[in-house]
């Protein structure tokens, strides 16, 4: 930071930005506490369905098991990155102190609502749910139209069809309709790997020739547009609404994943495996096509289930790249080396073992309580890493005395 110089030639002293660390920059609170949320409601989940939890949620276990982990877990870590990358891009102070405590205060009393359903009526909770995302794209559109960033205005369209979707939900939820909830809730995961899609290659390919130190894979423009649009066409081939022949759509979703499969073989893997902080997020894009093809394959015949599929996108894809994203951000926005030891290392193999056993297992095991026990203690473990790890480096300033 450049001194300034007083009239009188003497140095003014530093402003000390007296804000609680926790809320200078929204990746702080919503990484943090979104991996806590993640560990604690699975457990709640398993709990739940072994009988060995009795409490009452809203929208039943299995709603709230799905709306929860996509919409509280996944919503909260995509603010975080959102609302703190917006700030990189405009080089614009994004929401910060009280603004950023109050968005975060409405996060959390969802996730506490959700777990009362008693306390007021269901429609009062799904309006304070639902309040997020819009909040959240207010302040990224003030900043992008400030600052004439018009390519990343697409990511306020995105947040309002995660609202809507999440309305959906809820609305399945009044009405007790299981299929609504189930198409909604993959309308979210299909919108949230459209985010994956484009951020990835954005970044990834960067990430990659930084932290190997090889030379970095120039994009192919109609590679670049055809994963994008094909990706966009499988989010509204899969609404109920714009429902295709099985034959079409399993083909859209072969295709769209022979297109992911070339992108990400393109950005080559193999150079990452020394490097803890890249490997995870290659992984984890390979989880995008391998997803995609086993949602074909499930359209066409009873041999893999959409179930699994679609955990193939969550934990494989999502659960991943997010760990990997967050612990890199977490460092790069504290003023860290981009460099992780052991034990996050060791977090991303258990969590790609959690991936394996969750998609894979039933091929190995009969049990499926056995599979999703395994599936949640791993993830439960790698995620409480972070948790551990990064408590005091997301509660503390930045080391070289910068805002954020």
């Amino acid at each position: 930071m450049n001194n300034i110089l007083l009239q009188d030639g003497s140095i003014a002293p530093k402003q000390v930005d007296r804000t609680w660390p926790l809320f200078r920059l929204a990746f702080r609170p919503f990484f943090l506490f979104g991996a806590l949320f993640s560990l604690v409601s699975l457990a709640a989940w398993l709990g739940l369905l072994s009988g060995k939890v009795t409490l009452s949620v809203h929208g039943g276990p299995l709603w709230w098991h799905m709306h929860e982990m996509l919409f509280g877990f996944v919503g909260a870590i995509v603010v975080g990155f959102l609302l703190s990358a917006v700030q990189t891009w405009t080089r614009l102070p994004s929401i910060k102190g009280v603004p950023l405590f109050l968005l975060f205060l409405l996060w959390l009393a969802a996730r506490v609502l959700l777990w009362l359903p008693d306390l007021i009526s269901p429609w009062t909770i799904a309006a304070i749910d639902l309040l997020f995302f819009p909040a959240a794209a207010l302040v990224l559109a003030r900043l992008v139209v400030k600052a004439k960033l018009w390519r990343n205005i697409i990511f306020i369209p995105l947040l309002a069809a995660m609202t809507l979707a999440n309305a959906t939900m809820h609305y399945a939820a009044a009405t007790q309709r299981l299929d609504l909830a189930s198409s909604s809730a993959t309308a979210m995961v299909l919108l949230v790997t459209l985010l994956m899609c484009m951020m990835g290659g954005r970044v990834f390919p960067m990430f990659t020739a930084n932290g190997t130190q090889t030379p970095r894979v120039q994009p192919i423009a109609w590679l670049e547009r055809a994963a994008i649009i094909s990706m966009l066409l499988v989010v509204i081939s899969q609404l109920g609404s714009f429902a295709l022949p099985t034959w079409l759509s399993a083909t859209l979703l072969f295709v769209t994943a022979g297109i992911h499969f070339i992108r990400v073989f393109r950005w080559r893997i193999w150079v990452t495996f020394k490097t803890p902080l890249v490997w995870p997020l290659h992984v984890s894009y390979w989880c995008i096509p391998i997803g995609l093809t086993l949602l074909g394959i499930a359209e066409l015949t009873d041999w893999i289930t959409r179930s699994q599929a679609i955990h193939s996108l969550t934990v494989g894809a999502m659960g991943i790249m997010i760990l990997a994203m967050i612990a890199r951000v977490s460092l790069g926005h504290t003023g860290r080396a981009i460099q992780v030891g052991r034990l996050m290392n060791g977090a991303f193999l258990i969590l790609t073992a959690a991936f394996l056993v969750r998609v894979f297992g039933n091929f190995a095991f009969s049990d499926y309580s056995h599979i999703f026990k395994a599936a949640t203690a791993l993830w439960v473990l790698a995620y409480g890493c972070f948790f551990v790890l990064y408590l005091p480096i997301l509660t503390r300033p930045r080391i070289d005395g910068q805002p954020g």
